[in-house]
């Protein structure tokens, strides 16, 4: 186990529960709070999930807490830069003095990047991430003092309490990394009501991005008590609950138990970042193609595990353990096996493909893949040889016949 410096953090207030989107109103009081700027993404306005928040403000009274003075809804999957920068300037413009963040991680990412580029004085997002990925810690990194609220409408990323934003930028078409402490809310609130109507293909690959945080830090090398508590728990509720909120997107007990899972998941995931090679590919491959990130998580998740068995191996049967695998007696080498063989059969379970053949990638597009997995800043700890890039993409790519 680790011995030398590590920092491990949670900031951010968790209030979880049936409705407990009701406490929103009383809580940015409580920050002092009078002008809040709810932001979203249009499915979720669709599925009534952005009235459902909004509506509290009403309840509340006009002049005896904080308004909703605005709703900017044009956020598009992987936080575009762009629309980071449309809502940094609609936030002006409506003069918001607090964001309430409403969605799954493209929105809680988008909405980190709004509190970082208004803190910063920024016009445009793209200026504070040149090279792909800036990392500020404390004390260099000060507190931001934008009230700043989060409602996770997935259980997925996990991003309402993660000192990382993860934003794309459409020019270069790269995924790019900013991490500072103090990017996560300062108030979280799991609301399972508000993912009970999430289809069931969304509720199994941001379950399995969840999940694929929780494996990648339980074999990181920089590993600590404190993250292995997370992830192992969070493997464990994932293990128990996925199949069954997929089967059945109106079972709270479920839904809230993977929306903790995915808390848990990241904070371990956040605190123990060092090799990320799974991310490293769904990252690189995500913004290339714009494969749903969870998706791309679930496609490479066994295939990375089976070929670099060293990275798992070590913390083989604490995974197994934590999976429900009946490993015992087995040499490290066959559990691991039996480990990735529960894997695909969860990700069968759940209606989730093995492999891209939807998104139809071309030899051409594939071989192209190898330089930007290359330049990810998740290689920065774990860089990957081109033939071990070159053969996980072979795995995952299914062969046109022409």
């Amino acid at each position: 186990m680790k011995t030398t410096l590590s920092q491990f953090g949670l900031r951010t207030a968790i209030n979880s529960g049936s409705n407990a989107r009701a406490m929103v109103p009383s809580l940015f009081a409580g920050f002092g709070a009078k002008r809040v700027l709810l932001l979203s993404d249009r499915g979720l306005e669709k599925a009534g999930v952005v009235e459902k928040v909004a509506s509290i403000f009403n309840l509340t009274g006009h002049g005896s807490g904080p308004e909703l003075v605005g709703m900017y809804l044009d956020i598009k999957q992987d936080a575009e830069s762009s629309c980071v920068n449309e809502a940094v300037q609609y936030a002006k413009e409506v003069g918001a003095d607090s964001l309430l963040a409403v969605g799954g991680g493209s929105v809680l990412d988008t909405v980190k990047g709004v509190k970082y580029a208004l803190h910063k004085g920024l016009t445009d997002i793209k200026e504070a991430i040149p090279g792909g990925f800036v990392y500020e810690s404390f004390p260099q990194a000060s507190h931001i003092p934008i009230p700043h609220i989060a409602i996770p409408t997935t259980a997925g990323t996990g991003s309402e309490v993660s000192p990382i934003a993860v934003i794309y930028n459409e020019e270069i078409q790269m995924k790019t990394n900013i991490i500072n402490p103090f990017l996560a809310a300062d108030v979280a609130i799991l609301d399972p009501d508000l993912t009970v109507g999430l289809p069931p293909r969304i509720t199994a690959f941001t379950g399995f991005d969840a999940l694929t945080h929780a494996i990648e830090a339980l074999a990181s090398p920089t590993a600590t008590g404190l993250t292995d508590a997370y992830a192992l728990h969070a493997i464990r509720l994932i293990e128990k609950n996925l199949a069954v909120a997929v089967a059945d997107g109106g079972n709270l007990a479920a839904r809230m138990d993977l929306l903790q899972a995915s808390l848990m998941g990241i904070t371990a995931f956040s605190f123990a970042l060092n090799a990320i090679p799974v991310h490293n590919m769904a990252h690189a491959y995500g913004a290339m193609f714009r494969i749903p990130h969870g998706l791309a998580n679930a496609v490479f998740l066994p295939v990375v595990m089976e070929l670099v068995p060293q990275l798992y191996l070590p913390r083989v049967f604490e995974l197994a353990q934590a999976l429900d695998v009946d490993v015992k007696d087995d040499p490290a080498e066959t559990a691991l096996a039996k480990v990735v063989d529960k894997i695909r059969l969860v990700q069968h379970k759940v209606g989730l493909p093995a492999d891209f053949q939807e998104f139809n990638i071309s030899e051409e597009a594939l071989l192209a893949t190898i330089p930007a997995v290359m330049k990810d800043p998740a290689a920065l700890n774990f860089p990957m040889p081109p033939e071990l890039i070159a053969a996980i993409g072979q795995r995952v790519v299914p062969v046109r016949v022409k």
